[in-house]
């Protein structure tokens, strides 16, 4: 157990940002389940829908620092790729 009270701030800080952390990347994760899904049902229509909701899940969890830009970017590059490839 830390002894600082800036260290016990610190230890009660990171519990809340990783409670909050995971619950975002759970709610991106299920977002990109759901595109995946579209694709795999073969709907190109359902696929589109669920690509444009979750890009901006994406980019969220890029602004909040849960996701580096470029991760969100190659999946979101090979998402759309793969529901072009369907056509």
């Amino acid at each position: 157990m830390a002894n600082h009270k800036s260290a016990q701030k610190r230890i009660r800080r990171n519990a809340n940002r990783s409670e909050i952390n995971g619950a975002r990347m759970g709610r991106i994760r299920t977002f990109v389940k759901k595109v995946e899904l579209a694709i795999a049902s073969g709907n190109q229509d359902a696929a589109k829908s669920a690509l444009q909701a979750a890009q901006p899940e994406l980019h969220r969890g890029v602004t909040k620092g849960v996701l580096h830009r470029n991760t969100v970017a190659r999946k979101l590059s090979r998402l759309s790729g793969r529901i072009k490839a369907m056509a």
